[in-house]
């Protein structure tokens, strides 16, 4: 993975897992001085759910009460025995040196068996415009993937991670991000990768069709004390898996208590799946800070790689 990591201080966020509470709590937050629930602060989407159910669990939603517990359990011990010597796992970093560990962060606990909610709790199918879009990428990258930097994918370039959404996810690590408000504005910035959605809230429209941004162009109003958020404008570039400029991603906040923040969303793109399908977690307190991820100024394997190769060129031009 590229950079220097300056991060890996994340061990300050280590502390007691959180639950969160059900939607319908009638706990009252504080406001702001315009009169809106207050989310400002540090927060992190770690959490023990995966994305999608794992299909032994069929159309089960929720875990017991006793095989949530034994799953938080398990979470809070370390990763893993030492890997297998010349694995990716061996040569890569040990996290855990770090405090990046998942059992030594702070973790957003649910009883949920996936984020993604519903019976199914899957990503729909692809549409066959999706699946011709992915062969199509495909057969173009066995032949020019190393050509050149435009070549090779955002987050290898340190433009852009896909966990940073929007939908927003948990990334492998450093899942941790802060929230500031001001009248007529949200902003939400990202530890992991670096950027910062500044979402307008005073009702203006979205830019016009023609403009595409990589996160879109989202836009904020509040339905009593939820913030709810529209993004469209997505480019061409598939940054959310393999999605296309045609989606549409409704998200909501709402605190739910003093340290958890309920984060639902829905993604409709008829360009890629085959029906819009939705998700949700809870999002837990940290104490912070957030930390300058440094990625460009370390990422060697960048021009390693591209380097390696056109001199791969070059010497198969000699023979």
């Amino acid at each position: 993975m590229p950079g220097r990591y300056i991060l890996s201080l994340a061990l300050v966020f280590a502390g007691a897992a959180v639950a969160a509470p059900p939607a319908t709590n009638a706990w009252n937050p504080p406001r702001t001085p315009d009169g809106h629930p207050d989310l400002q602060g540090n927060w992190t989407n770690l959490t023990n759910a995966p994305l999608e159910r794992p299909q032994n669990l069929g159309a089960k939603e929720f875990y017991t009460e006793e095989e949530a517990a034994q799953r938080e359990k398990q979470s809070a011990k370390p990763s893993a025995a030492r890997p297998e010597p010349g694995s990716q796992a061996d040569v890569h970093y040990d996290v855990s040196q770090f405090g990046l560990d998942r059992s030594q962060a702070k973790m957003a606990f649910s009883r949920r068996t996936s984020i993604i909610v519903g019976s199914e709790g899957r990503i729909p199918s692809l549409t066959s415009e999706a699946q011709k879009r992915a062969e199509d990428r495909a057969a173009y990258n066995r032949v020019h993937q190393y050509d050149g930097p435009e070549n090779r994918s955002l987050s290898e370039r340190c433009i852009l991670w896909p966990n940073e959404g929007p939908p927003m996810l948990a990334a492998g690590y450093n899942s941790n991000l802060q929230i500031v408000q001001g009248p007529g504005y949200v902003a939400i910035l990202q530890e992991m990768i670096h950027d910062v959605r500044i979402i307008p809230t005073d009702g203006r429209p979205h830019i016009s069709s023609s403009i595409r941004q990589l996160m879109g162009d989202s836009r904020g109003h509040w339905e009593g004390d939820t913030l709810v958020v529209d993004t469209t404008n997505f480019t061409d570039r598939g940054t959310f898996r393999g999605s296309s400029e045609r989606m549409h991603v409704s998200e909501r906040f709402t605190r739910t208590d003093a340290d958890t923040i309920l984060y639902q969303f829905t993604v409709d793109d008829p360009g890629t799946w085959s029906k819009p399908w939705s998700g949700e977690q809870p999002m837990a307190r940290i104490s912070g800070p957030l930390f300058e991820y440094a990625c460009s100024e370390g990422n060697y394997g960048l021009p390693n790689i591209l380097s390696a190769v056109r001199a791969e060129e070059k010497k198969a031009g000699k023979q």
